[in-house]
């Protein structure tokens, strides 16, 4: 957008030095008026050139029973229509904040992101989430001539219980039962075409067995408020919410990235959704951190988080 406002501004500067003139005594007038016009271009160049990210905070995008969902978009400097990334946050499905984006390295690789709001765990059981995050996207898809991303490609990312819900968005799109009704946007599609899941689950019915007891500390209770109640008994809803169980020919490219010694979410779940994808022939990256726990510096440093861009710049530019 940034540029966008570069090119108008340019275009009216530059249009000033074709003012219709008549005789000789105009041509100093319109020499100078040149030389002043292509300074000014210049200084706005300039300045332009230091200009930082805009950040459009507290954008709503739906609203469910009288409460506004909200999003928080984050757009690069002088990029004409980048691709879009949604920020999924984390916190065990049941606290958390869009407000904590760790992903400020795409934006400074030229994507746009969006970090969105969704209805937590005591206050919605699942689906509510994935209905909620598909109609951010919806909303973004609507609006992306107003903010000046592109439409065509809108990849999803998120970190811990926002990478399950952000792989799960990945493998249902157009899912009629995860769709939702949310927002004011239906008519719009809810398609991701590229998918970052940092240390998420991917399969609910399996995810305990796995655990550590740190981890049944914490899955236990956040799989309750989730679901309603233990992955045994509510085994529809815990397979609805696995995104092994929903992987096809169709779904778009993923990048897995998981710490051999998280306390708390099972790197096998890690492996399983990366054994579903190998088993489809579908593009995807499983990025060990070797020594790594649940989250931390070591997934975002230079060397990944170049790694990532280079990803999504693949399949989303």
């Amino acid at each position: 957008m940034a540029g966008l406002r570069l090119d108008r501004r340019e275009a009216e500067v530059r249009s000033m030095t074709h003012l219709p003139l008549s005789g000789g005594t105009c041509r100093p007038i319109a020499v100078w008026m040149g030389v002043l016009c292509l300074a000014l271009v210049s200084s706005i160049a300039a300045q332009a050139s230091d200009r930082k990210p805009d950040q459009i905070t507290a954008i709503p995008f739906a609203e469910v029973d009288g409460r506004e969902l909200l999003l928080d978009l984050y757009l690069p400097a002088l990029t004409d229509r980048p691709p879009l990334v949604v920020y999924v946050h984390g916190g065990a499905w049941r606290s958390g904040s869009r407000s904590r984006m760790p992903l400020t390295y795409l934006i400074e690789d030229g994507f746009a992101v969006a970090s969105v709001d969704y209805r937590l765990s005591p206050e919605a059981k699942f689906p509510a989430q994935i209905h909620d995050i598909k109609a951010a996207i919806r909303f973004l898809g609507a609006k992306a001539t107003v903010f000046g991303y592109d439409a065509d490609a809108i990849g999803i990312a998120g970190s811990s219980a926002g990478g399950h819900l952000a792989a799960l968005v990945g493998v249902t799109n157009g899912h009629s039962q995860l769709e939702g009704n949310v927002g004011s946007h239906l008519g719009e599609s809810s398609d991701v075409h590229a998918v970052v899941s940092y240390f998420g689950a991917s399969n609910l019915l399996t995810i305990l067995s796995q655990s550590t007891p740190k981890g049944l500390d914490v899955r236990v209770p956040a799989l309750k408020l989730l679901l309603g109640g233990l992955p045994e008994d509510h085994g529809g809803a815990a397979r609805l919410a696995s995104p092994v169980h929903h992987v096809d020919v169709s779904d778009p490219p993923l990048y897995l990235l998981h710490g051999d010694q998280d306390p708390q979410m099972p790197i096998n779940q890690a492996h399983e959704l990366h054994g579903a994808y190998q088993s489809k022939g579908l593009p995807v990256i499983f990025d060990v951190v070797y020594g790594g726990g649940h989250g931390g510096d070591s997934f975002h440093d230079a060397a990944r988080s170049r790694s990532v861009s280079e990803f999504l710049s693949e399949h989303l530019r």
